[in-house]
């Protein structure tokens, strides 16, 4: 019987806290993913996300909380998946530690961008759904496209930038796309 071959680059999350100041990565079972720094667009864009979320929760007197990246999500206990979403919403206030959130946030919304493309679309869309993140949103400016994937209800919806898409997790809730300027 041979013996089970390690990853070349078997990362944790130590790995994670000694990085060079400024330098952001996520952690996915021992692979580390560097992150590059946002762009003006993708900046403008988490802002106004977060304005509008915050908002609402804030005129429902809500209890789930907003934190725009850079905000660390453990999505399992063992710490082998560290990753920072562009926006988190979270609901269950025990998952919230001074380190970030320790379990699925209720709603996630990540902008893609040229570097994070692969990410957005493939590992995290699989991460997140398989660590029961109720709601996922996949904002592509590029495609001027959003993608809502309610894994609550287990469905799937597409929009434009000119629609207006209403989020899962709050029954009267929702974003027009069209009065957002990011350009």
């Amino acid at each position: 019987m041979s013996a089970a071959v390690k990853p070349i680059h078997d990362y944790s999350i130590d790995d994670i806290y000694n990085l060079p100041d400024g330098q952001r990565a996520e952690l996915i079972d021992g692979e580390l993913y560097m992150m590059a720094t946002p762009s003006t667009k993708h900046q403008r864009l988490v802002t106004e996300f977060t304005y509008l979320i915050q908002d609402y929760i804030k005129r429902k007197n809500g209890e789930c909380e907003i934190f725009p990246a850079p905000f660390a999500v453990f999505l399992n206990a063992d710490n082998e998946i560290y990753l920072e979403p562009d926006i988190s919403v979270i609901c269950d206030k025990n998952k919230l530690t001074d380190e970030g959130c320790k379990g699925a946030p209720d709603w996630i919304i990540e902008i893609v961008s040229l570097s994070s493309r692969s990410m957005d679309y493939n590992k995290k869309l699989f991460r997140y759904r398989t660590a029961e993140v109720r709601e996922y949103w996949i904002v592509d400016p590029m495609k001027r496209l959003i993608m809502v994937y309610n894994f609550e209800h287990d469905t799937y919806e597409e929009y434009s930038f000119s629609d207006r898409v209403k989020a899962g997790i709050y029954e009267d809730f929702e974003i027009d796309f069209a009065g957002i300027k990011f350009e």
